[in-house]
């Protein structure tokens, strides 16, 4: 959501930007064609004042020549004659100089009209050529924002691909490991004979499987752009160190078995040693390589915490193996349980929670690691729908969408399980609340997300649960005449042909 507010706000920054530097630029055009038009004007006025002038001399003069001529041409005419032809003379005149001065101010005219246009012309395109600027501008910011996140986000989704594909690596390189070395401790109780022998194949299988670890972790390397030769080397020399290790200790105990001797504490001590010191070099290793090619923290724990329970598993394997061997009683070590990431978002949640609705209000809290460690809450029936509407609308938590709810029956009780998602956060959250079987009868979330509108209807439809302040509580996947819930252990069909 972020992300796309900072590109519609560049956006709208790069469209303003480029308006205003259109604005300015139209500004000067306008002030220079003004300014040009006010010159334009003034000269034109001059000439068309010098040029009537000039004509109104060539008149004058031309009049005057005229009169010089009939007056000498008609001297002996009458003073009635001369002053008839003196008159029509003037009235002829001043007919042409009207016409001139009226074309003259038609020409004027039609001048400032072709100006006029062509200013409005050149503004118009002007204004049309800065906007189409601004868009290309804008599309371009966006096209090129766009390019770039859609590049950041190909390289995290191929990163985290390449992640993925080597834990799956990781994971089928320790089963297949695991099984090998099962299968010659049990090879080895079968057959006591042939001692060095089998001690000969097992160091050669166990240098095979480190040349194949060896191998493989070199490809990883390759794929995922690891460091240098630097760690490869070291990656390869403790493989081996591990195997030539296990093959020891499989030579040792087969040696043990084979004269007789019982499985001493410091045999076990060391085999346990051993295992937990392959586990370490084993997440050493992996944590390389994760960091050479840019894995997160988590995922780092994850693996080592995998790696020493791989460990401590193999290490029990093989007491058991040797106590059976010796006949005495195997000793099972509990494995330590390793915190999960999610722990301290759920150490928040409760925390909020108690110090605003006290700490009665929830019945249980626990990280569900059977489903993606969720951090889950277990609200108890009269405040189910006060820690619902809390964990919504307080703006620590802000679970603002509703991404799942369905109801089981346990036989003994109902529940109703509800999964929370916070889009500020991104963070998750799964609330519970367990109902009496015989009335099982709730609040309806309704009010507070419409997302669970149909699931509460899905829930009272096949399970029988009651929803209290539900706008429409019928059925919705079965007809309304239908007799019983189909998904309560002990519903038995109305109709047996059914």
């Amino acid at each position: 959501m972020s992300e796309e507010k900072d590109l519609e706000q560049l956006k709208r920054e790069a469209a303003e930007k480029a308006k205003e530097a259109a604005k300015k630029r139209l500004a000067e055009k306008q002030a220079a064609e003004a300014k040009n038009k006010e010159e334009s004007k003034e000269e034109n006025i001059d000439i068309a004042k010098a040029k009537a002038a000039a004509a109104a001399k060539a008149k004058a003069a031309a009049l005057a020549k005229q009169k010089a001529k009939l007056q000498a041409e008609e001297a002996t005419a009458s003073n009635e004659d001369s002053e008839s032809s003196e008159e029509v003379d003037v009235d002829i005149a001043k007919q042409k100089a009207a016409a001139a001065a009226k074309a003259k101010a038609a020409a004027l005219a039609k001048q400032k009209a072709a100006e006029a246009a062509s200013s409005g012309t050149s503004e118009g395109d002007d204004k049309a050529t800065a906007k189409a600027k601004a868009a290309a501008a804008a599309k371009a910011k966006a096209v090129a924002l766009a390019k770039q996140k859609a590049a950041e986000a190909a390289s995290s989704d191929t990163s985290e691909g390449d992640d993925k594909a080597t834990a799956k690596a990781k994971a089928a390189a320790a089963a297949k490991a695991k099984a090998a070395a099962l299968a010659k401790q049990k090879a080895a109780e079968a057959s006591s004979a042939d001692t060095s022998e089998g001690d000969d194949k097992a160091t050669a299988k166990a240098a095979a499987a480190a040349k194949a670890k060896a191998a493989e972790l070199a490809k990883q390397k390759a794929a995922g752009g690891a460091s240098g030769d630097d760690d490869l080397a070291k990656a390869k020399a403790k493989a081996v160190a591990a195997a030539k290790a296990k093959a020891a200790a499989l030579a040792k105990q087969k040696a043990a078995e084979k004269a007789g001797e019982g499985s001493t504490d410091d045999e076990l001590a060391k085999a346990k040693a051993k295992a937990v010191a392959a586990a370490k070099a084993k997440a050493a290793a992996a944590a390389k390589a994760k960091a050479a090619a840019g894995g997160g923290s988590d995922d780092l724990a994850k693996e080592k915490a995998k790696a020493i329970a791989a460990a401590k598993a193999k290490a029990a394997a093989a007491a058991k193996a040797k106590a059976a061997a010796g006949g005495a009683p195997a000793e099972v070590e509990e494995e330590e349980v390793t915190p999960s990431p999610n722990q301290k978002y759920l150490d928040k949640y409760v925390k909020v929670i108690t110090e605003h609705l006290g700490g009665d209000v929830l019945e249980d809290s626990y990280i569900n690691t059977l489903s993606k460690d969720v951090p889950t809450l277990v609200a108890k029936p009269d405040t189910y729908y006060r820690i619902a509407q809390f964990l919504k609308f307080n703006e620590q938590l802000g679970f603002d969408y509703l991404s799942e709810l369905h109801g089981t029956d346990f036989q003994s009780h109902m529940e109703m399980y509800v999964h929370l998602y916070s889009y500020k956060n991104r963070q998750s959250v799964a609330l519970k609340v367990k109902l009496d079987r015989d009335e099982p009868t709730t609040a309806s979330l309704q009010p507070l997300w419409e997302g669970a509108n149909w699931p509460e209807r899905e829930a009272f439809d096949l399970l029988g649960i009651k929803f209290e302040g539900h706008p429409n509580l019928t059925r919705i996947l079965l007809p309304d005449d239908w007799v019983g819930h189909p998904l309560r252990k002990d519903y038995e069909p109305f109709d047996v042909e059914v």
